[in-house]
C-alpha cells in the first residue's frame, strides 16, 4: 500500500510509494499528531479585493458576512469574507505602502505590505492560507515545528472587541507561499477575531455547502507529502499515477492526503514529463512561479440548481466552465453507469455539461471552471456525492417520505476523485491551453 513511515523523495524502501491506484490499500492509521476536524477557511490574496469578492460573491452565490479595511480602522488591508454553507473565502489586498501604517484596527498586526505585494506579483491571484479548524492552534504549532514543520506565524492571541471571545491562530508553511493556518478557540464568527460583521448585506446562495479537497501542485510530488506527513501525522487516502490519469498528450503523479476523520482531503500533485505536450501540472508551476494551491473542490447538495444559478452567470459576470464533454461521452455514460442515475438526471447532466464518475461507494458528479484569473493556474471544481449515507451530525435535509429533518453525514470520498473522468478532462484542458499558447 502507498502510506507507511516517514518518506523520502525518491520512494526507496522505509518511505511513501507511489504505486498507482490499482495498487493502492486505503487504511486509516489514525495517526494525526494533533486534533484536526474541518477546513474553516480559504484566503486569497489579490491586488484588488473589493472587485474580486464581488466576483465571487457573485458567480458563486456567498454572501459578504465580515470585512475588515479602512472604514474598520484598518490602516494595512482590506479583507472582505464571504460565506455559504460552511464554506468560507476571504479575499485580501494591501493598502499603499507610502501611507499604510499598522493601527488597532489592523486584525493581523503580522501582516506585511512588502510580502503581500512580493506575493501578489510572484502568482497573480492565488491562495495564500488554507486554514483548519484545530483544538488548540497553540499546540499544533507547537507540534507542527517540533515535527519538520516550517513556522510562519508563531501562535497569536486574538480577542474580539464586541463579544470577548478569543481566538489563537497560528502559521506554518505548506508547500510554496502557501500557509497552513490553525484556528481554535472560543470565537464563532465566521472567519476571524476583530473582523468586522456585515449583518445587513443580502443574504445569497447557490447551494455551496463546504470545501471537499483542496488541491496542490508541486514539483516533486513524495517530497511535499513527506514533508506535510512528517508534521501534521496525515495518512494517504488515495493516489493515482500518469498511467491512470493522463492522456497520450500529457499527465500527473497524485496522492491525497487525509486527517484522521477524511474530512481534510489534500490532493498533491506533480508533473509528468516525456509526453507530446507539457503536463498542465508544469504549466501551472510555470505560470504561478512554484508550488501553489491549484483548485478547491466545493461540495453542493444539488448540483444541478447550483449549476443553473452559476451557468446563468457565466457570461455575465460569473465564472466561465469548461468546455462540455463530446457527445459520445454522454451517450455511453448509461452503459457505464447504470441505475446510479434516474432518466431525468442523465438528462440534467447532458444539458449542464457535468462530468459523472463512481467508485465502490458511490457516486461523483463533478464540473470545472476555467482558471478565475489571467493565469491559467487556480480553479474551482463543483461537486455533488451520492451515496455512503449515515444519519450523524452533519448537513440537515429532509426525509422524503416523513418530511422529518435528518442529519446525514458521507464517507468522506464518496465517489472518489473522477478517475474515470481525467481523459476527458485533459483533453478539455489541452484544448483550452491551445487557445492559450501554453
Amino acid at each position: 500500500m502507498g502510506s507507511g513511515g516517514a518518506a523520502t523523495p525518491d520512494g526507496r524502501e522505509g518511505g511513501v510509494k507511489l504505486v498507482g491506484y490499482d495498487n493502492f490499500v486505503r487504511h486509516n492509521p489514525k495517526s494525526d499528531k494533533f486534533a484536526i476536524h474541518k477546513f474553516h477557511h480559504i484566503e486569497f490574496w489579490c491586488a484588488d479585493a473589493t472587485n474580486t469578492y464581488k466576483r465571487f460573491q457573485h458567480g458563486l452565490g456567498m454572501t459578504l458576512v465580515a470585512k475588515s479595511d479602512q472604514s474598520t480602522a484598518n490602516t494595512l488591508y482590506a479583507s472582505y469574507v464571504l460565506q455559504s454553507g460552511d464554506l468560507v473565502f476571504a479575499f485580501t489586498a494591501p493598502y499603499g505602502k507610502r501611507t499604510a501604517v499598522p493601527g488597532e484596527g489592523t486584525p493581523l498586526p503580522h501582516y506585511s505590505l512588502d510580502g503581500a505585494y512580493e506575493f501578489v506579483n510572484t502568482h497573480g491571484l492565488a491562495v495564500r492560507a488554507v486554514g483548519l479548524l484545530v483544538d488548540d492552534a497553540r499546540t499544533a504549532y507547537e507540534v507542527s515545528v517540533a515535527h519538520g514543520g516550517r513556522g510562519v506565524l508563531p501562535p497569536l492571541e486574538l480577542t474580539d472587541p464586541a463579544s470577548g471571545a478569543s481566538q489563537t491562530v497560528a502559521e506554518v508553511a505548506l508547500y510554496g507561499d502557501v500557509v497552513l493556518r490553525y484556528v481554535s478557540g472560543g470565537f464563532s464568527g465566521p472567519f476571524l477575531a476583530r473582523y468586522a460583521p456585515t449583518p445587513d448585506s443580502p443574504r445569497l446562495s447557490y447551494g455551496l455547502v463546504r470545501v471537499d479537497h483542496a488541491v496542490g501542485n508541486t514539483p516533486d510530488l513524495l517530497q511535499a507529502v513527506e514533508y506535510i506527513m512528517g508534521f501534521t501525522g496525515f495518512h494517504e487516502f488515495a493516489e493515482f499515477v500518469a498511467e491512470d490519469v493522463g492522456t497520450v498528450d500529457s499527465g500527473l503523479n497524485s496522492m491525497v492526503l487525509a486527517n484522521n476523520n477524511e474530512f481534510v482531503l489534500m490532493p498533491i500533485n506533480e508533473p509528468t514529463f516525456g509526453t507530446r505536450r507539457k503536463s498542465q501540472i508544469q504549466t501551472y508551476l510555470e505560470q504561478n512561479e512554484g508550488a501553489g494551491l491549484q483548485h478547491l473542490a466545493l461540495i453542493t447538495h444539488d448540483i444541478f440548481d447550483t449549476m443553473r444559478e452559476m451557468r446563468a452567470r457565466s457570461d455575465v459576470g460569473g465564472f466561465e466552465f469548461m468546455p462540455r464533454p463530446s457527445d459520445r461521452y454522454y451517450r455511453e455514460l448509461p452503459k457505464k453507469m447504470g441505475e446510479a442515475l434516474t432518466p431525468q438526471q442523465y438528462k440534467d447532466v447532458e444539458e449542464l455539461g457535468i462530468l459523472v464518475d463512481r467508485d465502490e461507494q458511490g457516486v461523483l458528479l463533478q464540473l470545472f471552471t476555467r482558471p478565475l484569473g489571467d493565469r491559467p493556474t487556480v480553479f474551482i471544481e463543483v461537486i455533488q456525492r451520492l451515496g455512503c449515507e449515515r444519519e450523524v451530525r452533519g448537513s440537515e435535509v429532509k426525509d422524503r417520505d416523513s418530511g422529518a429533518v435528518v442529519r446525514i453525514e458521507q464517507a468522506a470520498g464518496c465517489g472518489g476523485f473522477g478517475k474515470g473522468n481525467f481523459s476527458e478532462l485533459f483533453k478539455s484542458i489541452e484544448d483550452y491551453e491551445r487557445t492559450l499558447n501554453v
